[in-house]
């Protein structure tokens, strides 16, 4: 008899490529990854791992095994789910993945509340941004990630995903206090055209969206500094090193020396939830998608 932890092992190692991507998957050892496979090669009785450079490579049998493995645990999932539905009760475990300001300004509130009313509900929850947590759902790391959409600018969403609005988000651009514009009830994003921006790391989504917007307005930006938290991009602000954009959700509390002022037209992000669409049935992702639904009416 196969062991379905070995083979979700297996499943991981397939789908990450390496033994640590399948280890930070499954939130367990590169060494556990491996007694894992060592015992699956016993119990099968051949080589699913060859040795490629300094890292593995799956062999044929490896290959095989996996695609039967994945099909296997996709079957478990929907049995879950089915169960999960027909007892009608938010219960086992539940992952969910956010990026950094929804963790921040949304998780607090949605899972005290979600412990507080399914407290036979487990979840855990870690900080991804908006691509990889749509990645991590696809791949069966998480069960529902909280993502966001620019107002002109949509995250690319591949199909077998079902969604639901969490919040609209306005943006601001917060800059030193002393700054020429900050006495303004509102600003055009055209004014910062020779301002130094603070800015989100290079390849980020939220970071080439910024490009595009400012570009499209015909402006290149002066990139002075690049910070992932927006914490660190508010203090730097603050000691009078550029400007940037501040989204309202988990922002504050506000450094001394910052104002942030409105976009006259309007800039915001959709924030949404997205899960798996065979998912769709279990009880504990309609209650999760509720409390995150509330806590963005709080935050709002």
């Amino acid at each position: 008899m196969l062991n379905l932890d070995r083979l979700r092992t297996l499943d991981a190692l397939a789908r990450h490529g390496s033994v640590s991507g399948a280890a930070e998957g499954l939130h367990i050892t590169t060494s556990a990854v491996s007694q894992q496979m060592a015992k699956l090669e016993r119990e099968v009785g051949q080589r699913l791992l060859a040795k490629n450079g300094r890292g593995v490579r799956l062999t044929d049998a490896g290959r095989l095994l996996a695609e039967h493995a994945a099909l296997i645990l996709s079957q478990v999932e929907l049995a879950q789910s089915d169960l999960e539905a027909q007892r009608g009760q938010v219960v086992g475990e539940l992952r969910l993945v956010a990026f950094p300001t929804a963790l921040r300004g949304l998780f607090p509130a949605a899972l005290a509340a979600l412990r507080d009313d399914h407290p036979a509900l487990r979840v855990r929850s870690r900080e991804l941004e908006p691509e990889e947590g749509v990645n991590a759902v696809l791949r069966g790391d998480a069960d529902l990630a909280v993502v966001l959409d620019w107002y002109n600018k949509p995250l690319p969403m591949p199909d077998g995903l079902a969604k639901a609005p969490i919040l609209d988000d306005p943006v601001e651009i917060a800059m030193p206090a002393g700054h020429p514009l900050a006495g303004r009830e509102d600003v055009d994003l055209d004014d910062f055209g020779e301002d130094e921006w603070v800015v989100w790391p290079e390849g980020e989504f939220c970071h080439e969206w910024l490009l595009y917007t400012l570009r499209s307005k015909g402006i290149e930006p002066r990139i002075a500094h690049r910070a992932e938290e927006h914490h660190t991009q508010l203090a730097l602000v603050a000691a009078g090193l550029g400007v940037c954009v501040a989204p309202r959700l988990g922002r504050d509390p506000m450094p001394a020396g910052v104002r942030a002022v409105p976009v006259r037209h309007r800039v915001h992000r959709y924030v949404y939830a997205v899960w798996r669409a065979d998912a769709d049935r279990r009880p504990s992702i309609r209650a999760a998608v509720e409390a995150l639904q509330e806590a963005g009416k709080k935050a709002g």
